[in-house]
């Protein structure tokens, strides 16, 4: 399930980053307590947390040009 995250706001990626740490954080916890079936997700979730950082610095970096 790829988000376009090209449209979002610089605003709305940052809400939407912290919400995939956050989700991150309780899938490795369940994880951990062996409470996770899916364990697939979690390397999803970190994609999607990579997919976010990457056009939150393409836009940075194209405000400075």
């Amino acid at each position: 399930m790829k988000n376009n995250y090209k449209e979002m706001t610089l605003d709305e990626l940052k809400l939407e980053e912290n919400k995939l740490k956050q989700e991150l954080f309780n899938l490795t916890f369940q994880n951990s307590v062996g409470q996770l079936k899916d364990t697939s997700s979690i390397r999803t979730v970190r994609r999607n947390i990579a997919r976010v950082k990457t056009v939150i610095h393409e836009k940075a970096v194209g405000a400075k040009e």
